[in-house]
């Protein structure tokens, strides 16, 4: 008996029907068309960049990128099957140079014959590697071969430079929830690639469970409809002859387990959850900067990073304002290292919320920036003779200041001047130059401690300036 007659016979299911059967509900439910896929309005919608291209035929190598689950794989499947291509898949990190070559080799004799174009499709492109993008970019840049690559990393980041180039970058946004809701709704009514002939016979869905996969999935569609499936099946035993199993909101839970967060340890999810973080501790947002901060230690980053950054925003962005928050930072980030997880995210979350709802200033940050902005762009001044180092010999003949009497002859030693403000703001100032020219980097502002900072030294400056008239 043949291999036809086995899988082909009248009667007989045929092998392609076969591994459908038996496929996860994910791959049955797979879109074949534009109008059963959900989400990416942003790309798809009307008038929008991916729909106009798909409309016109006029497809250009494309690099998907996005978190997993938002149909990467099945968008580069639709755009082949809508233009008329013939699809070619492959995984990057598993192809190798002959594979390429004969892929190019097949595209270029389908194109000479008047057949097809060809499209292929590069899942996880960015591993793909320097011989195989050699092989390749020839067939891309001339037409031979249209490229659709997905990866789930930023590709200006994670691929080769020559590949991005030539590709358009189009980014998949993580489904909504009503997205999802919609999807597994189509699942539960679908009798043919579906979970149809159980539901609602054997299997009742409650809509609250619905709604708790729509959320536990954090965007990811292949999951939600994973944890469905398993909700489904794993009640059908249980369905009585005279009524259905129920699957409520808990039962949905239990199949999903842990809420799965789409986070990209290191990059785009990564970068973009501490620029968060940082940005609702600096805009004085504790409810924000506590839930940034538990999404980077529910995904599994490191506790010492965030302390890291929160000590140098102590410097940047509160400073003066209120100088116990850089002690904080450094006393936190000691104690997260000895304490480690679980434990040290109680110590983050008191560092967190002391941070943000400190008084904020940046007059620090700026005057150092400023200064080493002059000295990186202008002459590097002279320092005042007075103010050398007495125990330097050559001090005094360089600065042409009689050598008995030294460099230090004319320096006014701050504990012995007596000034009009002795008691109070400014005791102890005197009229000495300590930089050689007028300048001001340091701007206190009206916030915290920094208030007082600045009364301070008005007081030192009007009194500094006074002294120097009178030539003390």
């Amino acid at each position: 008996m043949s291999g036809g007659e086995l899988f082909g016979s009248a009667g007989s299911p045929t092998r392609a029907a076969v591994a459908h059967k038996h496929a996860p509900l994910a791959a049955r439910m797979r879109p074949r068309t534009l109008d059963e896929y959900a989400g990416q309005q942003h790309l798809l919608g009307p008038g929008k960049l991916l729909a106009r291209m798909i409309e016109a035929r006029v497809m250009t190598s494309i690099i998907l990128h996005g978190p997993p689950g938002t149909g990467k794989t099945t968008l580069a499947e639709i755009i082949a099957a809508t233009t008329g291509c013939v699809f070619v898949r492959e995984n990057a990190a598993a192809v190798g140079v002959a594979r390429v070559r004969e892929v190019a080799e097949l595209a270029r004799r389908r194109l000479a014959d008047g057949g097809k174009r060809t499209v292929l499709f590069l899942d996880e492109i960015h591993r793909f590697s320097r011989a195989q993008q050699d092989v390749l970019l020839g067939d891309v840049e001339s037409g031979v071969l249209t490229l659709i690559g997905a990866t789930t990393e930023n590709p200006l980041f994670a691929v080769n430079a020559a590949l991005v180039s030539r590709s358009t970058l189009l980014r998949l946004e993580p489904l909504s929830e009503v997205d999802i809701a919609s999807v597994l709704e189509r699942a539960l009514r679908d009798e043919e690639r579906g979970l149809g002939k159980l539901v609602p016979a054997r299997v009742v869905v409650l809509p609250e469970a619905i709604a708790a996969l729509a959320v536990l999935c954090d965007g990811d569609v292949r999951r939600a409809l994973a944890a469905l499936e398993l909700a489904v099946l794993s009640a059908v035993p249980k369905a009585m002859s005279h009524a259905a199993a129920v699957i409520d909101a808990v039962a949905a839970e239990q199949s999903i387990q842990k809420k799965q967060i789409a986070y990209d340890h290191t990059g785009d999810g990564h970068y973009d959850a501490i620029s968060a973080l940082i940005k609702s501790v600096r805009g004085s947002d504790p409810d924000a900067a506590c839930y940034w901060a538990a999404v980077m230690l529910e995904a599994g980053d490191d506790p010492r990073f965030i302390c890291r950054r929160l000590a140098i925003l102590a410097s940047e962005d509160i400073g003066n304002a209120d100088p116990r928050a850089l002690m904080l930072a450094d006393a936190a980030w000691q104690l997260v290292e000895r304490i480690g997880m679980p434990e040290a995210r109680i110590t983050i979350g008191q560092l967190i919320t002391y941070l943000a709802l400190a008084p904020k200033s940046n007059a620090s940050y700026l005057a150092i920036n400023e200064a080493l902005a002059d000295v990186a762009k202008g002459r590097t001044l002279a320092v005042p003779a007075a103010i050398k180092d007495r125990r330097v010999r050559k001090a005094a003949a360089a600065s042409g200041i009689d050598s008995a009497s030294g460099p230090n002859a004319h320096y006014q030693y701050t504990h012995d001047v007596q000034t009009q403000g002795e008691a109070g703001e400014t005791g102890g100032v005197s009229g000495q130059d300590y930089l050689g020219t007028a300048a001001r980097y340091y701007r206190p502002t009206l916030r915290g401690h920094e208030l007082e900072l600045g009364k301070r030294l008005d007081a030192i400056l009007a009194e500094r300036t006074r002294l120097r008239s009178e030539g003390a």
